[in-house]
């Protein structure tokens, strides 16, 4: 039985998520926003039969299964919450919550109700990404010792759009750096510690921020990101005989290639194909729905393997599951606090 999909929010990642999606032929059934019109806007606009004027009827819906949350980041844990109350399965955009102690609550429930949730960090569940771990499992770059990468873009300074509101977990960490650093606890494992800094707006929130960590036997990562630069966004995974470089931009479907110690090719990929990004996330989403015989399961989600752990078959060895996500939140609390930014989120700890 296919897997029936919810959108929670119609701002612009939705609207990418399921223009791509669609295209792969992922059910959608139901859209909910906070006004009826803006459901119904969406649902028009994407072919979807059923809109919801509010949060609570959309998770109550008995034709969805899963629930894709696309809401501004200091609603993530509320909504997803909302969600697994209802028994549905839940797709969380990155950042996955505010803080750590947020997503400890989302697993906690998602446990108890016997639901599936992920952090939909799609770079994740991208065939290139699967490709890198097999060549880092294999040996052949030797042991990985260092990992940078960097995330940069100019984006609206208006201090009333959410990346700059606070109250909205606004800031480039939440937002882009996301993204570095979970790509660098992918590779290396946990750090064991790590020195942030980085430059505040007059709204208290980061502009830029470059975080180095330490991880297991001494290895390094570093990475940076802004919201108010450009640069290439490139990647390398640095090991005892060779490297990995991954091209711009390296979070997307892209081109990288195998370095020998000397710096020589050895060899060259390609990651972009014609099958979207977004698409390969929701795909691997579904495949643990349904491998947990949870689907159609409205209100309840008996036998499901909760709390995001996902079949290594399905997840191809990636370390996608919601503990994984909390230690990258941790790390991403720990670099706000050296830094100094502050969200009301964290009042509630």
């Amino acid at each position: 039985m296919a897997v029936r999909w919810g959108v929670l929010g119609t701002g612009g990642i939705a609207r990418s998520f399921v223009t791509d999606c669609s295209a792969a032929g992922v059910e959608f059934t139901a859209v909910g926003s906070r006004t009826g019109e803006s459901a119904r806007a969406f649902a028009a606009e994407h072919g979807i039969a059923r809109a919801h004027g509010d949060y609570r009827s959309l998770v109550a819906d008995d034709e969805v299964d899963a629930v894709y949350v696309a809401t501004p980041h200091s609603r993530h844990a509320e909504d997803a919450l909302l969600a697994i109350e209802a028994g549905k399965h839940v797709l969380v955009e990155k950042a996955f919550t505010i803080t750590a102690a947020e997503a400890r609550r989302v697993r906690d429930a998602a446990r108890d109700r016997g639901v599936l949730v992920v952090e939909a960090m799609w770079t994740r569940f991208l065939p290139q990404t699967a490709m890198m771990r097999r060549v880092l499992a294999e040996g052949r770059i030797g042991t990985p010792r260092l990992v940078e990468a960097t995330h940069h873009q100019a984006l609206p300074t208006d201090p009333r759009h959410r990346l700059n509101d606070p109250a909205l977990g606004g800031g480039a960490l939440l937002d882009l750096g996301v993204y570095p650093v979970s790509f660098a606890v992918d590779v290396l494992g946990v750090p064991t510690s790590l020195v942030a800094a980085g430059t505040l707006s007059d709204q208290g929130v980061d502009t830029q921020m470059g975080i180095v960590m330490t991880h297991e036997g001494g290895a390094q990562s570093t990475v940076h990101f802004a919201l108010d630069v450009r640069s290439p966004n490139s990647a390398s995974i640095i090991g005892t005989e060779g490297r990995i470089d991954v091209d711009p931009t390296w979070y997307t479907p892209t081109t990288w290639r195998i370095r020998d110690a000397d710096g020589v090719t050895v060899e060259e990929f390609d990651g972009r194909e014609d099958l979207a990004g977004y698409a390969h996330e929701a795909r691997a989403f579904e495949a643990a729905v349904t491998a947990s015989g949870a689907v159609g399961a409205s209100g309840g989600a008996d036998g499901a393997d909760g709390g995001g752990r996902m079949p290594a078959e399905i997840a191809d060895g990636a370390t996608c599951g919601i503990d994984h996500t909390i230690a990258v939140m941790t790390v991403m609390d720990e670099a706000r606090r050296q830094v100094g930014v502050r969200y009301p989120a964290d009042d509630a700890v």
